[in-house]
């Protein structure tokens, strides 16, 4: 129970003391992601949205659920700058319709049986490649970080609910996460491996490209490629 004794000795002092006491912890959950974010996300955004999270889990925390306060209050604060993220989404309406037809188009393909490479989808959509990799860098910057807001343990991000899911909500999420796991598993070899580097090992794009030994923009036009294909497959749940 080390960690509520902890906390206990923090509770007896200010708020301010409180907060200071676990900057360490903000900043390196917001230097965490901000490492697999493009980098027109500004880490003070991430840190500031970080602050009000542990605000709220020194506000929230209870000891007596089981759960220590470091491990709560990183839920708090990685939610809530996941949904700073979302908030801050300035994509023109053009690049969400752009993106969605070229899931349609990605859906209808496969629905035929037939090929998904950048030339068989732009062809399919009526544009060119290089109008076809516009379209994906400028979708990718809205949803580099779908599969953590998709991911987390709780709809919201930072709303952690004090109730605990009911049975459809559980069952609902149990099968939303086996099909996003079966539908990646099914992602071309590339994307895979990106996905499984990315998301897995928390690699940076530098280093996913070290890795697999291309550029770091095209690192960021395959996760573009996964997340439409991903999307396109999943539209029954997202």
């Amino acid at each position: 129970m080390k960690g509520h004794a902890a906390y206990a000795t923090v509770q007896r002092g200010g708020v301010e003391q409180q907060l200071e006491e676990h900057l360490p912890l903000v900043k390196r959950l917001a230097h965490h992601l901000s490492a697999r974010l493009p980098s027109s996300v500004q880490i003070d955004d991430l840190f500031q949205a970080g602050m009000i999270g542990l605000l709220e889990a020194l506000n929230k925390y209870d000891a007596s659920q089981g759960a220590q306060f470091t491990t709560y209050a990183s839920i708090r604060i990685r939610g809530a700058m996941l949904d700073e993220l979302r908030r801050g989404d300035w994509a023109p309406r053009s690049v969400h319709r752009k993106s969605r037809e070229a899931m349609g188009a990605i859906n209808r393909l496969e629905q035929q049986e037939r090929g998904t490479s950048d030339q068989e989808v732009a062809d399919e959509m009526g544009v060119s490649v290089e109008e076809y990799s516009k379209i994906i860098r400028d979708s990718n910057m809205t949803s580099f970080y779908s599969i953590d807001l998709l991911d987390e343990e709780t709809p919201g991000g930072s709303n952690v609910e004090d109730e605990r899911l009911g049975p459809l909500e559980i069952l609902s999420e149990v099968g939303f996460r086996g099909s996003l796991a079966q539908e990646i598993g099914r992602l071309p070899e590339r994307e895979k491996i990106m996905m499984a580097l990315y998301y897995q090992e928390d690699l940076n794009l530098r280093e996913i490209g070290e890795v697999m030994g291309v550029s770091e923009s095209r690192v960021s036009q395959i996760h573009g490629q996964a997340m439409i294909r991903l999307r396109a497959r999943m539209k029954d749940w997202v």
